[in-house]
């Protein structure tokens, strides 16, 4: 699968919300409160933000690992996998989960630092 063909999937997935909306033109993503919820890296991987019991239910039940970028592992992000990328209905529910799950983050401040 390209990652034409893998972002279209995002889109999909994103447009089952309506409360938040994609960003970003060369890394699309989706935030809550100033928290990052999702995002398609330019390699067209997915990663998504979980709850720790949800992260390790994914990772249990597709052998997915956490997202890596810039040589970082991402540890609230799992890497979605192609076989649950192309299930809408089960990817929206993991979807939701991460909105509720970052929905309960302390929002993040806008405010900053004048140099």
């Amino acid at each position: 699968m390209n990652r034409i063909q893998i972002e279209e999937l995002y889109n999909k997935v994103i447009e089952t919300q309506s409360t938040v909306e994609r960003k970003g033109k060369t890394m699309p993503y989706t935030s809550l409160n100033g928290h990052m919820t999702s995002f398609l890296s330019k390699e067209g991987r997915v990663g998504l933000r979980l709850s720790p019991k949800d992260l390790n239910e994914v990772m249990d039940k597709y052998d997915a690992p956490l997202m890596v970028q810039h040589e970082r592992t991402m540890k609230e992000f799992v890497d979605v996998p192609q076989s649950l990328l192309e299930d809408t209905p089960l990817l929206r529910r993991y979807f939701e989960k991460s909105l509720q799950y970052v929905s309960g983050l302390k929002p993040k401040s806008n405010n900053k630092k004048k140099s």
